[in-house]
């Protein structure tokens, strides 16, 4: 999530499955779509590696897709998710097989006149504002009140870094890259980019897929660890349309849900950790400072989200690797970006970093290990904060791991994983509890102009109170729930 922007915001929600997402029906609301694919031929060429399987999990399926990973420990918290609730009979394919790839990712602000238009989206959806069912109607009012009061300093925040978010120019470079991959591994495939938020919109990347006539399908979320905030948004997201739609329906689909621990990705980040200690004068006494992007602790606690302990792994995953190359330097994990009146997971990075000056630690380098490309939260938040911070606690020499972006080791496991993932793929045409069918946005700002009008007059109103208001909050929580 955005750091500047701010993130999941939950005033409270029902206990529910973090990954049962058949279960959810959530309405989000968008500006403007614009559709996109990559589709260049081959220009570049990477060496073959192995890799190892994953599993498929998460209440529809679960079985072994293969043996434990390099680190001896099986996962199936997360991993591939092949929807086999019930397959039927996929499209008739007489041609040649088009195998997809779908990309995930959050989506930012190309210009500081996109910002508020974008933290609108953010907002709008409710894995990111939990609301209480008989408030879930202040959802598009609450957004708009919010993304109108950020917007001023999170276009200070990208004014910063460029005007604009990197995001987009990035996840396009490493669809490129990843199908320039996969067809040095002699496997032809079209690579689209979906964002959450921002154009290119993941519902629009999905219409590209049903012109291109695209008959198998793998979805490659670009958060290593799982969570409902944002690889789970994206999912719902598929999962909405692809049971409206008899072509996709039955559409051989298989879902990469988290990645974090596979033996490409672990070896990815040792390498640029091991790269960037050697910029100290004196290596072994730096502090591997893990920073990763919060959530509120009550997806975790309430909502069963993985995402702490997926990270925890990673973490011990990675150090593990460095000690085997003997790498023995002191590291600590902290969670950035939190916002609003909710308890998020700790330790915060802010605060410990303090924490850490006032110890005595004077070399630290910064690991941002929930993203996989540069933008706000790794070039403003903590290049620019967090650095300026830490300086003025006393730690005297800053370092930064750069995000993975298109390190050719990292793209070459992504292509390892999407191979190993098609004979998993298929179609997701049936459901176990269809969920009533949505009040599109059309429906309730154009068929009801006036009710839309009143209702977010007032519900701008009572949400500006509930947002300004803990103890109004807490209330809610305690006796409306």
């Amino acid at each position: 999530m955005d750091a500047i922007v701010g993130s999941a915001v939950v005033f409270s929600h029902t206990k529910s499955s973090a990954l049962n997402l058949h279960t959810v029906n959530h309405k989000v609301y968008k500006y403007s779509n614009q559709g996109r694919s990559s589709s260049q031929p081959c220009t570049m060429s990477y060496s073959r590696s192995s890799g190892y399987k994953n599993s498929i999990v998460d209440g529809f399926h679960l079985t072994s897709a293969g043996p434990t990973n390099a680190f001896g420990k099986a996962f199936f918290s997360a991993g591939i998710c092949s929807y086999v609730d019930h397959i039927v009979e996929a499209p008739s394919h007489s041609a040649e097989e088009r195998i997809g790839v779908l990309l995930l990712n959050l989506g930012g602000p190309e210009t500081l006149g996109d910002v508020q238009p974008f933290l609108y989206n953010l907002f709008a959806d409710p894995d990111i504002i939990r609301l209480p069912r008989p408030f879930q109607f202040l959802q598009q009012p609450l957004a708009q009140l919010i993304s109108l009061l950020r917007a001023p300093k999170s276009k200070e925040a990208y004014a910063s870094i460029g005007g604009g978010s990197p995001l987009r120019k990035m996840t396009d470079e490493q669809a490129l890259a990843l199908k320039t991959a996969l067809c040095a591994k002699r496997k032809h495939v079209n690579v689209y980019v979906g964002m959450r938020y921002w154009h290119p919109f993941t519902e629009d990347a999905v219409h590209q897929i049903k012109r291109d006539g695209i008959t198998k399908l793998v979805v490659l979320p670009l958060y290593p660890q799982y969570s409902i905030s944002t690889t789970g948004s994206s999912l719902r997201v598929l999962q909405n349309m692809f049971r409206e739609d008899d072509y996709l329906s039955t559409l051989p689909v298989a879902i990469i849900q988290s990645w974090y621990q596979r033996q490409g990705y672990v070896k990815s980040m040792a390498n640029l950790i091991e790269k960037e200690l050697q910029s100290f004068s004196r290596p072994n006494e730096v502090l591997i400072f893990f920073s990763a992007h919060g959530v509120p602790v009550s997806y975790v606690e309430e909502a069963g989200d993985p995402y702490r302990d997926q990270m925890e792994d990673c973490i011990f995953l990675i150090m593990k690797e460095l000690k085997d190359r003997g790498v023995e330097n002191d590291h600590t994990l902290a969670y950035q970006s939190r916002v609003g009146p909710v308890q998020w997971l700790k330790p915060y990075t802010d605060e410990v970093l303090v924490e850490l000056g006032q110890k005595g630690i004077k070399s630290l380098l910064a690991v941002p290990v929930s993203f996989v490309s540069e933008h706000i939260e790794t070039l403003e938040e903590i290049d620019m904060e967090y650095k300026e911070l830490a300086l003025e606690s006393g730690i005297e020499n800053w370092g930064r791991v750069p995000a993975l972006n298109c390190t050719a080791t990292f793209i070459e496991d992504l292509a390892a994983a999407v191979i190993e993932a098609l004979p998993l793929a298929t179609a997701m045409s049936s459901w176990r509890n269809p969920p009533p069918p949505k009040e599109s946005q059309s429906e309730s700002e154009h068929d009801h102009p006036i009710e839309y009008v009143i209702r977010m007059f007032f519900g701008s109103i009572l949400a500006f109170v509930l947002l300004f208001s803990p103890k109004l909050i807490s209330a809610f929580k305690s006796h409306l729930l």
